[in-house]
């Protein structure tokens, strides 16, 4: 993100005179302090900060003077406000696009303020062209503007090349089509000259005649015959390379890092792996093979015309420049606006389905259907709209095109007429012509739709391939190397934030000795969670570093550590299948003895003997025909199966009845000896067995020790147990 804006030269000079020449932040600073636009700027010296607005610094202040600079998310706007000795003040006011770039902003005025070193790692991308300053596409770093579409298509034909060999037996068969049908005036002309009115001195020809008829009837059913063999091969070759694309996208959604993922809109990564590779095969088998042929014709016919007689081609070919000027202006004006306005409401509306779909159980139990049914409907209205604004304009200047392409037929037979009647041209010959004539607006017609279908798929395409060419945020190195974990785990000085100006974890230092339990507690958002996905190297920390076995967890390949690091969620995910593939998920060449020996250990045997099909019972939708505490038993025996060295307990058992809780409990304790284990737990009681409690208070680790050690401390973790002992008491009296 840019935290470095240039300024103009009467900018600087009024900067430098307030702060000093040294300028280290420079950040647009876009509405004034009553909400105004204005072109301000928010500047950062050693020891001073300064606002300057045309050639004009309007406030400047030590940065000393002042402490706690945070930015206030307002309605549609945003300020830094800082607190000094009179209380807080606002600094500055902009619009939404800057606040990330001011929380920046707000942290290293902090670190500046306590003398601090600024730590900004600037991670955020912007969502703007480093080319034209545009907005990217959502989720993309696609630029409308900037999009060359030479290049995408260049790219696909690149994925292409593998299938050269079907690709060039469907050219093989285009030209030999194009041959066919330009071969049908030849014969109308010879069918003409030979029987219905043969030029002055010949006599008609019978063997001529059914030399015609039947060259003309060859070129209907060749030419029908042929068309059924391209779209054959078209579809294949088309299928594949598609097929080719969706596993590339997949295989590529599998490696990347979740911090990209859980930024992204499930819908719209769906619509990657299906509509957008669906759009490109369609573009390959319809368009690609139509476009060729129709090039093909184009020029074949303009080469026939123009040898049997230039004038009345030039009469033909006079309105294609007019026509061509049409769709490039269509092109400008539906392409860039109007289609990528559509898809965009196509995949906000696709998102919102896979969210209310997901949810559809919230959605009935408070009875808000009606309400997700209108929200539906303003999608779908606003997709018509979108659709209906795109066609409005296409109805209007397709007829104008066609009667352009079209008006020069009417010359031509005016004009051959009066050729024929002076003598320099014979009636076949006139029925020739059009009948080539005839064929050039086919191809005109046809190209002046090519706009919106090479939109779609250029646009299809560019998106496939952003996630294509997406870097993973970690990834191993060629150093990497393997290692069979002890389960010994330290933290050193560890910092880390989702965003780097907003740090979740801060300085956090501790060990965990192998075959350890360990219980995090805190309030929510104190950093749990965090953690964990941390210990997982879902993430990587900003400073820091965190050991396994006194080995640096980034220096390990990510599969082999994360096969031996096992997770049981709060949320219980199954899949589609038999509860035996989903136990087996975790270890897939597992024997049956395995699986039972891991359900046992789970607690989950005895409920999977008692249904019907036992083990082979299929399970629905996350395995919605199960109980909670069924879901749950599975997701742990499908743990024990994977038999990790650490084991990671996140709020397993919190949506859980207390007698089902107990017997999960039971599970756990048994799974957890001779594992290091670390636990997240709802009902701090279920963590009394831990060796020790880490209590986790704004990102900082507050408080170590025993449950009893921390009881008897009666700081936080004492707090938080007669908060919810409190509670429980609450719901016993009124229940």
């Amino acid at each position: 993100m840019n935290l470095n804006y240039e300024l103009s030269e009467q900018d600087r000079l009024a900067v430098r005179q307030a702060i000093g020449d040294t300028i280290r932040y420079c950040v647009p600073a876009d509405l004034s302090l009553s909400g105004r636009r204005i072109l301000g700027y928010f500047v950062i010296g050693n020891e001073k900060w300064a606002y300057v607005e045309r050639g004009e610094v309007k406030e400047s202040a030590l940065i000393s003077e002042a402490y706690d600079y945070k930015v206030v998310p307002l309605i549609g706007n945003a300020i830094l406000e800082a607190t000094d000795e009179l209380g807080k003040r606002i600094i500055v006011r902009v619009s939404m696009e800057h606040v990330a770039r001011f929380a920046y902003i707000a942290q290293i005025l902090n670190y500046i303020a306590t003398n601090s070193e600024i730590r900004i790692y600037n991670e955020e991308e912007e969502q703007v062209c480093s080319n034209c300053g545009g907005r990217l596409l959502h989720g993309s770093r696609i630029c409308p503007k900037c999009t060359n579409k030479a290049a995408v298509l260049k790219r696909l034909l690149g994925v292409s090349t593998s299938h050269w060999r079907m690709l060039a037996l469907g050219l093989f068969i285009l030209f030999v089509t194009s041959a066919v049908a330009l071969s049908g005036p030849y014969f109308q002309k010879l069918l003409v000259n030979s029987s219905l009115q043969p030029p002055e001195g010949q006599s008609p020809s019978i063997s001529m005649f059914f030399l015609a008829i039947g060259g003309i009837l060859f070129a209907l059913v060749a030419g029908e015959l042929l068309n059924v063999v391209k779209g054959r091969v078209m579809a294949t070759v088309s299928s594949t390379i598609a097929a080719d694309l969706r596993k590339l996208v997949y295989e590529k959604i599998q490696n990347l890092s979740l911090g990209f993922l859980t930024s992204q809109r499930a819908g719209d990564l769906m619509n990657r792996v299906t509509q957008d590779t669906n759009r490109i095969r369609r573009l390959i088998q319809e368009v690609f093979t139509t476009a060729i042929y129709q090039v093909i014709m184009l020029i074949a016919v303009t080469v026939l015309l123009l040898t049997t007689d230039w004038r009345l081609a030039l009469i033909v070919l006079l309105p294609a420049p007019f026509v061509a000027y049409l769709q490039f202006m269509t092109w400008r004006v539906i392409v860039r606006r109007l289609f990528r306005k559509q898809w965009m409401i196509f995949d906000r509306a696709n998102s919102y389905l896979h969210d209310v779909l997901s949810g559809i159980r919230v959605v009935k139990t408070f009875g808000k259907e009606q309400r997700e049914i209108k929200r539906f409907r303003q999608y779908n209205t606003e997709y018509a709209a979108a659709a209906f604004q795109s066609e409005k304009i296409y109805s209007i200047l397709t007829p104008i095109s066609t009667y352009l392409l079209q008006i020069g037929t009417y010359f031509v037979l005016l004009v051959g007429c009066n050729m024929i009647l002076k003598g320099d041209l014979n009636l076949g010959e006139l029925v020739q012509f059009t009948g080539y004539a005839s064929m050039i607006f086919g191809p005109l017609a046809w190209l002046m739709n090519m706009p919106r279908w090479i939109a779609n798929a250029v646009i299809a395409i560019d998106r496939i391939f952003s996630v294509i060419d997406e870097e993973p945020e970690i990834f191993d190195k060629e150093t990497s190397v393997s290692h069979s974990i002890h389960g010994h785990i330290a933290f050193k000085d560890v910092t880390f934030g989702y965003k780097s100006y907003e740090p979740v974890l801060k300085h956090i230092n501790f060990e965990i000795q192998p075959g350890e339990m360990i219980g995090l507690v805190g309030h929510s958002g104190s950093g749990k969670s965090t953690l964990i996905n941390l210990v997982s190297r879902f993430y990587d920390v900003n400073e820091g570093e965190i050991l396994i076995d006194g080995i640096d967890i980034r220096t390990i390949r990510q599969e082999e550590m994360r096969a031996q690091i096992g997770v049981v969620l709060q949320e219980t995910m199954l899949f589609r299948g038999s509860i035996m593939e989903n136990i087996r998920y975790s270890k897939p060449e597992a024997t049956m003895e395995e699986v039972i020996q891991a359900a046992k250990i789970a607690n989950a045997h005895e409920f999977i003997i008692n249904l019907p099909d036992g083990y082979d019972t299929r399970l629905e939708e996350n395995g919605n025909n199960l109980s909670g505490g069924e879901r749950q038993r599975i997701t742990i025996a499908r743990a024990v199966l994977h038999n990790p060295r650490i084991l990671i307990l996140d709020e397993a058992t919190a949506s859980l009845d207390i007698e089902t809780e107990t017997v999960i409990q039971e599970a756990l304790q048994r799974i957890t000896k001779n594992r290091t284990t670390i636990a997240i737990a709802h009902r701090l009681s279920t963590l009394k067995n831990a060796d020790r409690l880490f209590v986790l208070n704004k990102g900082e680790i507050a408080e170590v020790g025993t449950h009893q050690e921390l009881m008897q401390k009666r700081g936080i973790y004492y707090g938080l147990i007669m908060a919810q002992r409190n509670m429980t008491k609450t719901k016993v009296k009124t229940g």
